[in-house]
């Protein structure tokens, strides 16, 4: 009778979407949705950071593989169960259906709108070096409204980046509303667009004559030179940076509805993505080491101008050009597959139910990426990017670790159940990740913790991010139970034939 159950559930929370992605378009997907903005940004950052070109690699090469970990043990749960909705439905499956909640209501809050809104605000930005983009008036533009907990926001500032911002995210919705094949189809060619560029960088750095220097890989910082505690903080931070730009690997779990052969595709789409990620990050930070020395990276804020600069006159807007194709792709990727957590969560009878409708013709979730898009809006114009982002990685990796930790319940649970693909190295491998996981959250919020002291003994207004992020995704307690109430036996999807 349970198999049956689980059947019927599974039918319906698939019901109207057709497997339509190969395995080209899983591994594009998982490119696509990583390699965003922050291997152009935050290597700079991190070196201010670390002081040590070996240090920087070294976080690259540790974030890399710690993900990589990632995939290989979510590649497990993903073959086991391929259903629309990803996360959410393994931790359904996994915990029961208000963990499963939290997930997926901690997505919809932040970890996926708030990614889309920041990855179309830096497009904008990027845009704005071929284009001036229109500003309101200083006094208009300076208007505050105060949150409490959270600071003041200011949505009227640079009111042309956010408009281009939110014209953007509308543009992707109605895409990807338009059909999974068109999604996908927008997803694979600015995929390439972005390796393409990114190797060009690469090139570019290495083959430029006299510009770069093999002995700036070495040389360590002349002025900073941590030790202890101060480097293990440091190195903490650094990898909360690289994780930022690893991150949306698993975002590609919400598609398993609409990927042919999932059982098979799924994990090779994972880790052919991932490794190919990591490859390039690695070689792009090379390169920017290559050309730049430590301590001139340190004080880049965009490292990727720099560089190219540095090897031809007007390269800044060549890597604006570039930024824009990458965050395109990856704000792309982030209204294609999230829409499918929401939907799941409807017909799980947990969120409103129109969410969980179906587009008869394009076999599209409609509600659940309109509405997406909308909260994305707001985000963008609500102005809190920094402290949005901010939380991003260190809620995730709460769920990260709880994903992992659920192959042995579910082995536990549902030892008969087939498992395609089998996670190596089983148990050390997924007892690695729940280990690096919890100690990356404690120094996370030990380092959110000195902040916000040492920003309230200067006067200045701070928040503990970490805080915030745990407030976020436990905000949306209410409408778990509110919809639970409303639904006491399971809802009808019914979609027409197109």
């Amino acid at each position: 009778m349970s198999d049956s159950n689980d059947q019927i559930q599974r039918q319906r929370t698939n019901a109207g979407l057709v497997r339509s992605l190969g395995l080209f378009s899983t591994v594009m997907f998982v490119v696509g949705s990583v390699i965003g903005s922050g291997v152009f940004a935050k290597p700079g950052l991190m070196a201010s950071q670390v002081g040590s070109p070996l240090w920087l690699l070294t976080v690259w090469v540790v974030a890399g593989v710690v993900t990589l970990i990632g995939a290989l043990v979510n590649s497990e749960i993903a073959a086991m169960i391929p259903e629309a909705g990803g996360q959410y439905v393994f931790f359904d499956r996994m915990y029961g259906s208000f963990p499963a909640y939290l997930y997926g209501w901690a997505a919809f809050a932040v970890l996926k709108t708030g990614a889309l809104a920041s990855l179309a605000f830096i497009f904008a930005q990027a845009a704005s070096q071929f284009v001036t983009l229109p500003e309101f008036a200083p006094n208009i533009a300076a208007w505050s409204m105060h949150l409490p907990f959270i600071g003041d926001i200011t949505p009227l500032a640079n009111i042309g980046g956010k408009g281009l911002a939110a014209s953007l995210i509308l543009v992707l919705t109605a895409v990807n509303y338009l059909g999974v094949k068109f999604g996908s189809l927008v997803q694979n060619i600015f995929t390439i667009a972005k390796i393409t560029a990114l190797l060009l960088l690469i090139s570019v750095a290495f083959f430029s004559p006299g510009v770069g220097q093999a002995s700036n890989l070495t040389s360590p910082s002349a002025t900073i030179h941590l030790q202890g505690l101060a480097l293990i903080a440091a190195l903490a931070a650094a990898v909360q940076g690289a994780f930022w730009a690893y991150d949306g690997w698993n975002d590609v779990t919400y598609l398993a509805g609409e990927i042919k052969e999932p059982q098979r595709n799924l994990p090779r789409g994972l880790i052919a993505g991932m490794l190919i990620v990591m490859t390039l990050y690695i070689l792009c930070n090379l390169a920017y080491l290559y050309v730049l020395p430590i301590d001139k990276m340190a004080t880049s804020k965009l490292v990727a101008v720099d560089v190219v600069e540095k090897c031809f006159q007007g390269g800044g807007k060549w890597i604006a050009l570039a930024v824009m194709i990458s965050t395109f792709g990856a704000a792309n990727s982030n209204v294609f597959a999230p829409a499918r957590v929401f939907l799941s969560m409807a017909r799980h009878n947990v969120f409103p139910h129109f969410l969980g409708s179906v587009h008869p013709k394009f076999h599209t979730p409609t509600a659940a990426l309109w509405v997406q898009g909308i909260w994305s809006i707001l985000l963008v114009f609500s102005g809190t990017f920094d402290t949005i982002t901010d939380t991003l990685v260190f809620v995730n990796w709460i769920f990260y670790a709880a994903a992992a930790y659920g192959v042995f319940v579910l082995r536990r649970k549902e030892p008969l159940t087939p498992r395609p693909y089998k996670v190596p190295g089983y148990p050390v491998l997924p007892w690695l990740l729940i280990l690096f996981a919890l100690t990356f959250l404690v120094l996370t919020i030990y380092n959110d913790t000195s902040h916000y002291y040492a920003a309230k003994a200067a006067g200045k207004s701070a928040i503990i991010n970490s805080a915030f992020g745990a407030f976020l995704v436990l905000i949306g307690t209410p409408i778990y139970f509110l919809c639970k109430a409303r639904s006491s036996k399971p809802s009808t999807v019914t979609v027409q034939p197109g």
